[in-house]
């Protein structure tokens, strides 16, 4: 009989075995599927929700007493406004939203309030993105929340002696910022008197991979060639917790996909071995008609490829189904990058068979080792 017609006759004739061996190769390819498909929004939502933490660099003028800039709320000292521009044009920086901000106390209504002047983000070349916080127009302030009582958008107020339209009030953050009065960096340098320089610049970190890279030092000696004249400050506890998350997204899938791939392998092993064990008087018959080792190999290796190419197909359906109708649920805020990757299924048309056959070796080395007269006699009469 053709080989093929003999797999396809041995597998419909034991359907339940070789449906539960496609259920295994099913499962070892659409969750997989499901996993890959969903981990790069998994990493961009996660990217997005520890960048929502809010900056966790501050670059003083080197100068600053940092026991100052924590009773105040801004630092003594200046550096040029041209300075965050020099992040622009670098390249391979650890520092990404750059914000450039000049700060100072002034009095609104008998409260002192930390008036705080910012230009729009900027950020090196080659890592561009949107920005973190809203741009303030200028000729308009947002007020923080402890102090806008009375006072609504749409309506003027002087501040530092400087007619103000409010632009918006702001929500309660339970931090200084419900006593800050958000203007342009022009308008604060001339209510502070203090023009085309600033106190503080804050930035984002970038995600190092390498746990071993000490990333304070690091930050500090590339600080060192584009703003000498600036100190830097690292929020550890939120960068910790940003790149502890961070790792964990990237890791889950490294850590969860070989145990599935473990499990299905030993279905498959079990699956084979029953399989080889109930077909004991039929491999002893075949060796007696002359059939060599290639022959009753084959019958097991390659119905496990061809199973596992059909799973292949089927499982990377699924699993690109799954991804597309519950990604966006679990993922939304990037649920619309969310598409089906076909390249995997490429993967899974090779790599399946492979799988398949490769799991189902030892079982098959046990059937090709054995001694067709002692089966025979086994199983006579």
């Amino acid at each position: 009989m053709n080989l093929v017609r003999q797999i396809f006759a041995e597998a419909t004739h034991r359907w339940v075995h070789s449906l539960l061996l496609f259920a295994a190769l099913f499962i070892a390819t659409a969750l997989p599927v499901a996993f890959h498909t969903t981990g790069g929004a998994a990493k961009r939502e996660t990217s997005r929700l520890m960048r929502d933490l809010g900056y966790n660099v501050r670059i003083l003028p080197k100068d600053a007493e940092l026991t100052s800039y924590w009773a105040q709320g801004f630092a003594d000292g200046a550096l040029p406004e041209a300075a965050v521009q020099r992040f622009t044009t670098a390249d391979d920086l650890s520092y990404n939203h750059l914000l450039a901000m000049l700060a100072g106390r002034v009095e609104f209504r008998d409260v002192s309030v930390l008036l705080t002047g910012l230009t729009a983000e900027v950020a090196p070349q080659t890592k561009k993105k949107g920005s973190m916080i809203f741009e303030v127009e200028p000729g308009t302030v947002h007020l923080g929340h402890a102090i806008s009582e009375g006072v609504g958008a749409g309506d003027q107020i002087e501040l530092g002696g400087l007619q103000l339209k409010v632009a918006a009030t702001l929500s309660e953050a339970g931090t200084i910022d419900d006593t800050r009065a958000w203007v342009h960096l022009s308008d604060a340098q001339q209510i502070l008197g203090m023009p085309a320089v600033v106190n503080e610049i804050q930035a984002l970190e970038c995600y190092c991979a390498d746990a071993g890279v000490d990333n304070l030092e690091r930050l500090r000696a590339e600080l060192e060639t584009i703003v000498p004249e600036g100190q830097v400050l690292r929020m550890d506890a939120a960068a910790e917790v940003r790149e502890r998350q961070r790792r964990l997204s990237e890791e889950y899938f490294e850590l969860l996909l070989p145990w599935i791939l473990a499990a299905c392998a030993g279905v498959v092993a079990l699956l084979t071995a029953i399989n080889v064990r109930e077909r004991r008087a039929e491999i002893g018959i075949l060796r007696a008609l002359g059939h060599g080792s290639g022959r009753i190999a084959s019958l097991f290796l390659l119905k496990a490829a061809c199973l596992g190419i059909d799973a292949a197909i089927a499982g990377f359906a699924a699993g690109s189904w799954l991804a597309l109708e519950y990604g966006p649920a679990v993922f939304p805020v990037t649920a619309g990058k969310i598409t089906v990757e076909w390249n995997l299924l490429t993967y899974a048309v090779i790599g399946l068979p492979l799988f398949a056959a490769f799991s189902a070796l030892p079982s098959t080395l046990a059937a090709i080792m054995q001694d067709p007269a002692a089966t025979l006699r086994e199983e006579g009469p």
